[in-house]
């Protein structure tokens, strides 16, 4: 008897693991490619797929953390404001003379304090809810950001800073070599430590990881504080890609970081959610999205297909849920 009860267990071990909403996620992918070389005969280009990369990845440095915040059931609205003002305030630093170098850890440090003064909020005003407590920076940020350069364009950085954006590493994009340096990062932070045990915790039961010892407001602080700083690293490689700077730079990155996240199977609840499938998503929508400006289609068009790509995958995934 045992050896069959043992059988049982593997093959619906294998039955779970193929059932996984990553694997949907992969099936999804390649249905976008597939698609994307029926509609243009340039999609399959290996430089042109290389280079489409540089498009989307600034972005998707924020994905990393916002899975982190969105598993402790919580929101970061405010990530889009944070990458215009650590950007407008290094360029505004460079115009006035301070050396490149200087203004790019300035950038860092700023997205740092941004992120730190929202998770101290947050821990700080408990009875205001992350998504109340970001609106009001997220406000705030973009408006600080006008108020040093008043709508007007900075840039003529030196040469070199266009590398971050434009740059290879034996023919590797420069930007795509770093996030994948950052994936596994982040990925191991989540999966492997304690750190990460301590965020599904959180975002499963706030109260009861408390009661259990696990410092619930470090780690909030610690992940929205990860967060700003990502965002100031998204600030570094679009300026770069853009060769300049204005204070509405990365309008509405908020929404599609989010959509990213949720669409990567993380869970709007808190507790569940991998990093992998925040990353298939990123690929996914990423090259969706070439693939749509490849046959011209307007960015109106593009978010309606996006937003119904999302609200397919939402529906699905409770689906499952529910009949699991």
């Amino acid at each position: 008897m045992e050896p069959r009860v043992l059988s049982d267990r593997k093959a619906f071990d294998a039955k779970r693991f193929f059932l996984q909403w990553e694997w949907m996620l992969l099936l999804l992918l390649v249905a976008v490619n597939v698609m994307n070389a029926q509609i243009s005969p340039y999609y399959l280009d290996f430089a042109n797929l290389r280079d489409a990369t540089m498009a989307f990845l600034d972005k998707a440095f924020i994905v990393l953390p916002m899975v982190l915040v969105i598993i402790l059931a919580d929101i970061d609205i405010s990530v889009a404001s944070t990458v215009a003002l650590s950007s407008v305030v290094m360029a505004d630093l460079y115009n006035r003379g301070v050396p490149m170098e200087l203004a790019i850890v300035i950038c860092l440090l700023t997205g740092t304090l941004c992120g730190l003064l929202n998770g101290w909020l947050i821990v700080r005003y408990r009875e205001l809810s992350a998504v109340i407590v970001t609106l009001i920076t997220m406000i705030v940020y973009r408006g600080i950001a006008y108020v040093i350069l008043e709508d007007q364009a900075a840039g003529h950085f030196p040469e070199w800073f266009g590398f971050l954006g434009w740059g290879y590493v034996a023919g590797v994009p420069f930007i795509l070599i770093v996030f994948v340096i950052f994936a596994v990062l982040f990925g191991l932070l989540l999966h492997k430590t304690t750190f990460g045990r301590h965020v599904y915790a959180i975002g499963n039961n706030p109260t009861a990881s408390r009661f259990s010892g696990v410092p619930v407001d470090r780690v909030r602080m610690i992940v929205f504080t990860l967060t700003g700083f990502m965002a100031a690293v998204t600030a570094l490689f679009l300026t770069s890609r853009m060769g300049s700077t204005r204070p509405n730079i990365a309008n509405m990155y908020e929404l599609e970081v989010i959509a990213m996240a949720v669409l990567g199977g993380i869970s709007t609840a808190g507790g569940k959610g991998r990093m992998i499938g925040a990353i298939l998503a990123v690929f996914l929508i990423g090259l969706l999205r070439y693939g749509l400006g490849l046959i011209n289609v307007n960015a109106q068009t593009q978010l309606i297909i996006i937003g119904s790509l999302l609200i397919a995958a939402v529906a699905v995934s409770n689906l499952r849920r529910n009949k699991a």
